[in-house]
């Protein structure tokens, strides 16, 4: 995605860049004394075992949307949980990709797309024809930490930094006993077995977001651009996250980035991180959180998409991250589907909404951030 886009914005407390809009309603939600609880070292939203059960419901509706495979789990359980409180709303997703989602949301087909890449410039004009007397606008939903998975014999807690990944996935590096990679291992055994660097052979927010890092975070080593589509040399291709993780869970000497439910379902080993901070980070939701809590909004007016710090060094933070953002018209949407737009995305980015969704792998929004994205929910029109 893009989390590198520049925007105009003014800078708070804790060094993170917000536009204007969007600071004065954090700065509101402050004065209105809104309770955060602090977990791992990150705000997020008040537990939802604390906070009311209850969900605002739209009346009635039907809302048609689309995108991003990365938030599928997540869109599933949020898809189900509402309407089970809200059975008079009919939500039907169809996870068919970032790019699908951009371009079905462009067309009018649906009201909310899912895209793990901020919409780009060109996008944004173009959604003018969509949203009479409006806009699209990127809202930050759900962190989805990339894990990477190895498959070596006898190595466990490997540790890789983000020049041995650029040189890895760019073919620099090819053997698993390479001294890059023995220099971050001391006394760990490595086999000389060939490295099979796997990458997605389709587009992907994934892969835009995994070569964002390698560029931020090693730009001597990965001259490449933040794209959806792979550039690097060599290495094996497959299709989707899930052939990604399939492969590499079946070929001795195999290494690719997916989403870290992948790993998890798939019970494929993840390399820690050697970030430069006091100790190499073990990818989790948790860590992703922390990793998403150093972020800043870019976007301008009600648009909030982020910009990423791929050489933080915070303890604990893990800088691979993809945020999915929910594409939606800031005014011109249909009147007949915006009170279930408002009220779905409100639960979505809500104590309720977020909350689950460290069980089946994903970061929750920190509450600030979240809070911030309720509020631009509540000015749809």
């Amino acid at each position: 995605m893009q989390h590198r886009r520049r925007g105009r914005g003014r800078r708070f407390a804790g060094g993170v860049v917000r536009p204007a809009g969007v600071a004065t309603l954090l700065l509101s939600l402050s004065a209105c004394g809104l309770r955060t609880d602090v977990a791992d070292g990150v705000e997020t939203a008040p537990d939802s075992r604390a906070a009311s059960r209850s969900i605002v419901c739209a009346d009635r509706g039907y809302l048609a949307a689309s995108g991003s495979t990365a938030q599928q789990n997540a869109m599933a359980h949020w898809t189900e949980e509402y309407q089970s409180a809200c059975p008079g709303v009919k939500i039907r997703y169809t996870p068919n990709g970032s790019g699908a989602g951009v371009a079905q949301f462009l067309r009018g087909a649906t009201q909310l797309g899912g895209t793990d890449g901020a919409l780009t410039p060109d996008e944004v004009a173009r959604s003018t024809e969509v949203c009479p007397g409006g806009r699209a606008i990127d809202l930050p939903m759900v962190g989805g930490p990339i894990a990477i998975g190895y498959n070596l014999d006898g190595v466990d807690g490997l540790v890789l930094d983000a020049a041995a990944l650029a040189r890895i996935f760019d073919s620099e590096i090819t053997v698993w006993n390479d001294p890059a990679i023995r220099r971050l291992n001391p006394g760990v055994k490595l086999p000389p077995t060939p490295i099979s660097a796997v990458h997605r052979s389709d587009g992907s927010g994934t892969t835009q977001n995994f070569n964002a890092y390698l560029a931020g975070a090693a730009p001597r080593h990965w001259p490449y651009e933040e794209d959806k589509a792979w550039r690097a040399k060599g290495g094996v291709s497959a299709a989707g996250s899930d052939g990604l993780a399939a492969h590499v869970r079946t070929t001795s000497g195999a290494i690719g980035y997916f989403e870290l439910s992948f790993a998890k379902r798939a019970e494929i080993p993840t390399v820690r991180l050697d970030t430069g901070g006091p100790e190499p980070v073990q990818v989790s939701a948790e860590s992703a959180s922390l990793g998403i809590a150093a972020a800043g909004v870019a976007g301008d007016g009600n648009d909030m998409t982020l910009r990423f710090d791929y050489r933080n060094q915070a303890a604990g933070a893990w800088p691979i991250v993809l945020v999915t953002y929910e594409i939606v018209c800031d005014r011109g949407n249909p009147p007949d589907s915006l009170p279930a737009l408002k009220s779905f995305l409100t639960y979505m980015a809500g104590a309720e909404g977020q909350n689950g969704l460290r069980g089946i792998h994903y970061a929750p929004l920190p509450a600030e951030l979240a809070a911030a994205v309720q509020q631009v929910v509540s000015s749809l029109s």
